[in-house]
C-alpha cells in the first residue's frame, strides 16, 4: 500500500485490493506461461509455470513504480511554472492564499487541481494548511516539491520571506527538468538503434543484395 500513494493511488486502493490483484496476475501468468510452455515441452511448461507466476506476482510492483515515475516527470515538468506564479503574486503584495488560488485559476493541470482541492480544505476547516499542502505533496515522490512545502510550511509558521526561497527552488526546477529533457535527446539515437537494426536494416539489406542474389542464383 505504501508504493501507492506516490503513484495517486492512496484514495484508490486498499491493501487487500492489491494483495488480491497480484495473485489474481500470479495465477493469470502462471496458467498463460505454463499453455505456452508446454506447447514445446513438459520442462517448459513446468519453467512458465513458475515464471508466468513471478511475473504476475511483480506486475503490480512495476506498474506502481512505473505510474509513480510518470507522475514525478509530469509534475517537475510544472512545478517551476507554479512557483514562479506563487513568487509573482506574492512580489505584488497577495498573500500566499491569493497567490495560490491566482495559480490554480489560470492553470488547468492535475497539480493545480490538487493544490485548489487542497485549499479547499483548509479554507473550509476541514485541515489545516500544512496538513493539506503535506497530504499533496505526499502523492508524489519529488524532493523538490517536498523542499517547497517545507519552505512554505517554515514561513508561515515562522513569518520568514517567501518569495525569496521558492525564488531559489524555482531556478533549480527549472535547471532539473532541462537536464532530464536533454538526457532524454541523448538517449534517443541509442534507443533507435534497436528499431534500425531489427527492421530497418534487414529490409535495406534485401532490397540492395536482393537483386545480386536473385542474378548469381540464375
Amino acid at each position: 500500500m505504501q508504493a501507492a500513494v506516490p503513484a495517486g493511488l492512496r484514495h484508490f486502493v486498499t491493501k487487500e485490493g492489491l494483495a488480491e490483484l497480484r495473485l489474481q496476475l500470479a495465477c493469470i501468468g502462471a496458467a498463460a506461461f505454463a499453455a505456452l510452455g508446454v506447447l514445446f515441452s513438459t520442462p517448459l511448461g513446468a519453467i512458465g509455470l513458475a515464471g508466468g507466476a513471478i511475473w504476475g506476482w511483480t506486475s503490480v510492483g512495476r506498474a506502481l513504480r512505473a505510474e509513480k515515475e510518470a507522475r514525478r516527470r509530469a509534475l517537475e515538468q510544472h512545478l517551476s511554472q507554479a512557483i514562479e506564479v506563487i513568487c509573482l503574486g506574492l512580489r505584488s503584495g497577495l498573500s500566499f492564499d491569493k497567490a495560490l488560488s491566482m495559480y490554480c485559476s489560470c492553470f488547468d493541470t492535475v497539480f493545480a487541481r490538487q493544490l485548489s482541492v487542497a485549499q479547499g480544505e483548509w479554507n473550509a476547516g476541514l485541515r489545516t494548511r500544512e496538513e493539506a499542502l503535506r497530504d499533496v505533496q505526499e502523492s508524489y515522490d519529488s524532493r523538490l516539491l517536498e523542499r517547497a512545502v517545507d519552505g512554505i510550511v517554515r514561513s508561515m509558521r515562522f513569518g520568514s520571506p517567501l518569495a525569496d526561497a521558492l525564488d531559489a527552488l524555482a531556478v533549480e526546477a527549472r535547471n532539473g527538468h532541462k537536464a532530464e529533457v536533454e538526457e532524454a535527446v541523448m538517449k534517443a539515437p541509442v534507443k533507435m538503434m534497436v528499431p534500425v537494426g531489427t527492421l530497418i536494416l534487414p529490409s535495406m539489406l534485401l532490397l540492395v543484395m536482393g537483386p545480386v542474389v536473385l542474378d548469381l542464383l540464375s
